[in-house]
């Protein structure tokens, strides 16, 4: 299987995501079923273990204590409530279940605590992501040592747009925690948020970011903005949802090998839509009827969903690219 290109320019993305429609689709499917089964898709649950008084000001988040948004604050979950929901989870056919802390960074207790929600995750035969913020060298190895699978820790947008998002942190600490996730051999996700008043250009600058890194991330989320009342994103100009179908399938192509994910945002979207989101080439969603503090789609529309496009949810021990077939090349 040929190495997937890491030397692309925005100006090459941008003339990926301005393929016409039809053009551009075909080539993303066409990429699609080279390296993954066209009809399944790989299904987590993803649990707020710590809600609010976030110290972070990005600009579409809840959780943020800089924003009134009503969202009270709550502690860490216990390891049995967690426990409790991962099997919750499993029942209801996920395999991967994704633990959320609004930290800035977390402390070693936090972390002590988070290990043993790892471990016992874990044991329920599970694959395990968290998302607490940014990490140090150390504590990458502490999650790796814990068996973390993968972590979470998204770019949310271009370099250039970043600022007008979040002035908390800085685009390279993001860059750095994905740094030592990599190198400490924990799976990657990362991926942004669409809708928030960034051009085509900034979201061609996102995804090559992302397709520029020394290795793809293994899950790239794809997030279209919930807009919560409070936060300074509430009433930004909705997003054309045709370009989140071209920003997926321009993922697709970029990163072939990646589980592209149709993140947040679902509940506010058709059949139709996601439809097109799965054609364009994403092959994983959350599941459940939360995305941490904002709805997701509930559980018996997916169901009716996939069923009517004869989706199936992926098993855990299928996951992972199929070998590439020989149209890869040309689609590429």
């Amino acid at each position: 299987m040929n190495e997937p290109r890491r030397d692309w320019s925005v100006d090459q993305v941008l003339s990926v995501l301005d393929l016409p429609f039809n053009d551009l689709l075909f080539r993303a499917q066409s990429v699609h079923r080279a390296y993954f089964s066209p009809n399944r898709v790989q299904v987590s649950t993803l649990l707020s273990i710590k809600t609010g008084a976030c110290p972070e000001d990005c600009g579409y988040c809840s959780q943020s204590a800089k924003h009134d948004t009503g969202l009270q604050r709550e502690r860490l979950l216990s390891l049995g409530e967690v426990v409790a929901a991962a099997e919750a989870a499993r029942k209801e056919g996920a395999t991967r279940f994704c633990m959320g802390a609004a930290w800035r960074n977390p402390t070693e207790k936090n972390l002590d605590q988070v290990v043993h929600m790892i471990e016992a995750v874990h044991r329920l035969g599970l694959e395990t992501c968290v998302t607490l913020g940014m990490l140090t060298r150390a504590q990458t190895e502490r999650l790796k040592n814990a068996g973390l699978d993968y972590y979470n820790h998204n770019l949310d947008t271009s370099p250039e747009f970043y600022g007008t998002v979040v002035t908390t942190r800085t685009y390279q600490e993001r860059l750095d925690t994905l740094e030592h996730v990599r190198r400490a051999g924990i799976k990657v996700c990362s991926g942004g948020i669409l809708g928030m008043g960034e051009s085509r250009r900034d979201r061609a600058s996102l995804l090559c970011q992302l397709a520029t890194l020394p290795q793809h991330p293994e899950s790239v989320p794809i997030n279209q903005l919930v807009q919560v009342e409070g936060t300074p994103m509430h009433g930004a100009a909705a997003l054309d949802p045709l370009e989140l179908v071209r920003t997926i399938a321009a993922a697709r192509i970029l990163m072939p090998r990646s589980y592209v994910r149709l993140s947040a945002g679902r509940s506010g979207m058709s059949d139709e839509l996601q439809a097109l989101c799965f054609l364009a080439g994403a092959n994983s969603v959350f599941y459940g009827d939360r995305l941490l503090t904002t709805p997701n789609a509930e559980t018996e529309r997916d169901r009716d969903l996939f069923a009517r496009l004869g989706m199936d949810f992926e098993p855990v021990e299928a996951q992972g690219p199929a070998e590439a077939g020989p149209c890869v090349r040309q689609a590429l």
